[in-house]
């Protein structure tokens, strides 16, 4: 049975109200009877989950991948589909997911949305080595990265480094940056909305110096699951980013082939950050990533690159012989090995990044001053 969410409550007098404004939102999404929920008024508390009967017809075994195929198929061009997949896949959590308020939980499912919607239009050239960007909207120097000119708007700038049908041009990304940039723009576009003071000081910030890599993760998300603990492979909620580790050592080498950032989009699909119009299955990424070790080469220089022709050809050729797509797919779909060991491990984290929360009230997203 799955756990659901927790949403908090700050009052008493307001338990009443927030439920009835929560419940609204699931009408609207056409999920009302599907859901129970358990009001604690002594721990100003209510939990909310999938009834166990819609448990099992659409997440069975917390599997979120092939959830659209089993909704009504009536809804599913309704433009409320991507909603609609992000609070089921919420109601349906193997783990308790707790809200501060109910307008953190709106702001975490909208900001999937713009999650969703922004990398559906991304597009970018991989590189690892260079980079470059729209030069209208941003300056670069080695120490401050990537910023923001000055009068400028955060969230047009980053739109127009990513979405070509915007700027006319493709520019150079790691996956990793291309991740976070996707990100950044949902949370602008949220404080914009209901916390413009915090989203000034975000704007402010990328005028002097961008945050990247791992101070990203620290300031903006938050982390669910561990080796230790993993969430089940199959569970993804729209707007997650995720990481398909590549399990072969020799080809992990090659830098930005270590594994692979990417976008769930809903619907089965991920983003391809490369080909958008041609976004990942599950299967498809993994056996991807497994032949990376088939691209394996040296350059004239003598360094390790990958041939991507290679990897191409041959994730062709696996899709072409059924019993070898299931025995790498088989090989690669189970949890990756602990960093640095390369052994019986496939491509698959154990856990999942989210966004902080954003509300006034409520806002974890803090920086440093420097």
């Amino acid at each position: 049975m799955p756990i659901g969410f927790l949403i908090q409550h700050a009052r008493a007098m307001l338990q009443p109200y927030d439920h009835q404004k929560i419940m609204e939102q699931f009408e609207l999404a056409g999920l009302g009877a599907m859901v129970e929920f358990d009001i604690a008024t002594s721990q100003l508390t209510t939990q909310y989950r999938l009834k166990k009967s819609n448990f099992d017809r659409l997440t069975p075994d917390f599997d979120t991948i092939y959830m659209f195929e089993r909704l009504d198929q009536s809804l599913l061009n309704s433009q409320k589909i991507v909603q609609r997949e992000i609070i089921i896949a919420l109601l349906a959590s193997p783990i308790e997911l707790i809200f501060p308020s109910v307008d953190e939980w709106v702001s975490a499912v909208r900001m999937r949305r713009f999650l969703v919607k922004a990398a559906r239009q991304t597009s970018m050239n991989f590189r690892t080595e260079s980079a470059d960007r729209p030069i209208d909207f941003w300056d670069y120097s080695e120490e401050t990265g990537f910023i923001l000119k000055k009068k400028k708007s955060l969230i047009d700038a980053l739109k127009m480094a990513t979405q070509p049908s915007l700027s006319g041009r493709v520019y150079g990304f790691s996956c990793y940056r291309a991740t976070e940039y996707i990100i950044l723009l949902a949370i602008a576009q949220e404080l914009q909305l209901t916390h413009p003071q915090k989203y000034q000081a975000l704007e402010d910030r990328w005028q002097n110096k961008a945050i990247s890599s791992r101070l990203f993760h620290d300031v903006f998300l938050q982390e669910l699951g561990s080796l230790e603990k993993p969430l089940p492979v199959t569970w993804y909620v729209p707007g997650d980013r995720i990481w398909f580790r590549n399990p072969d050592d020799a080809s992990s080498d090659v830098t930005g082939y270590e594994g692979s950032w990417i976008i769930y989009l809903g619907g089965g699909l991920f983003t391809n950050f490369w080909q958008s119009h041609r976004p990942y299955t599950l299967e498809h990424k993994c056996i991807e990533v497994f032949h990376w070790r088939d691209g394996l080469q040296k350059n004239s220089s003598g360094q390790l690159e990958i041939n991507e022709d290679i990897v191409e050809r041959k994730v062709d050729q696996t899709f072409a012989d059924s019993v070898q797509r299931k025995n790498i797919f088989g090989r690669m779909f189970c949890l990756r090995d602990a960093q640095g060991v390369y052994e019986s491990g496939g491509c698959m984290d154990a856990s999942r990044e989210w966004i902080k929360w954003v509300r006034p009230q409520t806002c974890k997203i803090e920086w440093p001053f420097d």
